[in-house]
């Protein structure tokens, strides 16, 4: 039996590609591709610009001679339902260890020339990223200001000396880099040989706990021991009295804006060279932020701050206008003059924001299941109101599926009444001519009929699936991002009525797009 514990680059994500391919679909959106930390979370990485070991495929490996299949097949068995992180990391990374223990003894020439390629391609952000890890990973997974001050404060000595100590070690992660990009460069080679592009996702911020902060403090509203001194959320609203406190150390736009955003740029070209099109989360706080003091335990005393805005949008169209070779990218990114970037602009949304979008031609979002409540904001995500360029979603990742959604007894909304919750569910059945029996079918339908250029479905509602399904609840410290798929879920029997619904709707790939969300990477059969 191979080793299955997670979705991974293997077989299986070509066999999606095929799928979307079959099916008519052109776009592939992907949750964000870096290292994972707190939570699991893919908003919570160690990196903007690593990738996760996680998703290595070692099958491949086997393949190129760096594991043997008995090493393979004494792992352990996995549910194939759900991950289960903690064994599956220490797992994986047991055989990561191995693999790279022996790539170290006799791997080939071609391998070892095509790793120092990597390696020197990728050293304007590699280099920091596999010393933080390395530190981290020697000093028990400590946040990088719990460290010595002479490593937190990244010391030009005590650099050289943990260089030289551990060198064993640091090579390691440089190693499962590179075999993380080769493997993601090969499958997004072939999505684009079979005519689908894939849509990345970059969030606003990043984690405290990252090699970003860590070796660009100044870049951010820290103190002297590396610490936020105001941090990001979003202010009370309808659906929460204490708004949200999410914790991500806020930039120093003005710092960044006088080097010309170079660091952003750098993000942003960085994942232009694995993905084409961008998704860029939370909008909203290019415009304005809310800001909170770091000593705060809720979101309510925050004040808005302005962020970069069209500054920040023009450098980066300017940057990518430019022809560079310095930039360490592995391939040029398959981008045109233009910036290939879909603004989420969901919550409450100001003139403000509709302009900053509207003047880059930035497509907005729009979800349906946000369509059909009491709030005045309804209207907007109701098909008749939508503008061609728009993306609209049936449901997002933070959303429940659509049969989830439809069934629970808060229909996604717990500060509702029970009869606020009958009340729209009878709304959505009158607005859609419905019994409900078939509701995920039902918001397809109504999202690839929309004139919204491009329609996003969530794989779970393609799959009619219910709340167990459900990728991430917002605010839940763990039991997020667990959801696996398995091929066979995918019957002919679906296949064809989606290949149906697009073809009906002129979806169909080289006409109007269309594409089918998978969070993360498709697992294969076990």
């Amino acid at each position: 039996m191979l080793f299955r514990s997670i979705g991974d680059l293997g077989q299986a994500a070509y066999d999606f590609i095929d799928f979307l391919e079959e099916t008519g679909q052109s776009l592939w959106q992907v949750l964000p591709l870096g290292p994972t930390g707190y939570g699991d979370s893919p908003y919570q990485c160690f990196s903007a610009f690593a990738g996760n070991p996680l998703l290595i495929n070692l099958d491949a490996l086997v393949a190129d001679g760096l594991l043997t299949q008995a090493e393979l097949d004494a792992a352990p068995q996995f549910p194939v339902e759900r991950v289960d992180y903690g064994p599956v990391i220490e797992c994986k990374t047991a055989l990561l260890r191995q693999a790279h223990a022996n790539f170290m003894s006799h791997a080939s020439e071609d391998v070892r020339r095509e790793y120092l390629t990597f390696i020197g391609q990728t050293a304007w952000w590699l280099e920091d990223y596999v010393l933080y890890r390395a530190i981290k990973d020697a000093r028990g997974g400590q946040a990088w200001t719990k460290w010595e001050e002479h490593l937190r404060d990244r010391e030009d000595n005590a650099m050289h000396f943990f260089r030289e100590n551990h060198e064993h070690e640091i090579s390691y992660q440089r190693f499962i880099q590179y075999l993380f990009f080769k493997q993601w460069l090969q499958v997004a080679a072939y999505a684009a040989a079979h005519g689908v592009k894939i849509i990345g996702d970059v969030p606003i911020f990043v984690a405290h706990d990252s090699a970003d902060v860590w070796s660009n403090r100044n870049l951010f509203h820290l103190d002297e021991a590396g610490n936020p001194t105001k941090v990001a959320g979003v202010p009370p609203d309808y659906f929460s009295e204490t708004g949200q406190l999410w914790g991500n150390p806020l930039y120093r736009w003005d710092v960044m804006k006088e080097d010309g955003y170079r660091w952003w740029i750098s993000r942003v070209r960085a994942t232009l060279a694995q993905v084409d099109l961008v998704r860029l989360d939370h909008f909203r706080g290019f415009e304005k932020y809310w800001a909170v003091p770091a000593t705060e335990t809720t979101a309510v005393k925050g004040v808005w701050e302005e962020g970069p805005g069209a500054d920040l949008f023009q450098a980066i169209q300017h940057a990518l206008a430019q022809t560079s070779t310095t930039t360490g990218k592995l391939t040029p990114p398959r981008t045109g003059n233009g910036l290939p970037i879909i603004a989420e602009d969901l919550g409450f949304i100001t003139p403000e924001v509709h302009a900053l979008r509207e003047a880059f031609d930035f497509p907005g979002m729009r979800v349906l299941q946000f369509a059909f409540g009491t709030d005045p904001q309804a209207d907007e995500f109701k098909p008749y109101s939508f503008t061609p360029n728009t993306v609209v979603y049936t449901g997002t990742h933070d959303n429940d599926t659509t049969v989830g959604w439809f069934h629970s007894a808060g229909a996604g909304a717990s500060t509702r009444s029970n009869d606020e919750v009958d009340d729209e569910r009878q709304f959505v059945l009158k607005y859609l001519d419905s019994d409900g029996r078939e509701i995920h079918w039902d918001f397809i339908r109504l999202a690839l009929a929309s004139v919204a250029n491009t329609a996003i479905i969530p794989l779970q509602d393609v799959l009619g699936l219910g709340n167990e399904a459900r990728m991430n609840v917002p605010a839940r410290e763990s039991g997020n991002w667990g959801w696996r798929y398995q091929a066979e879920q995918l019957t002919p029997e679906i296949r064809a009525r989606l290949a149906e619904l697009t073809e009906i709707y002129g979806r169909n790939r080289g006409r109007l797009k269309k594409t089918v969300v998978v969070e993360g990477v498709p697992e294969a059969e076990s």
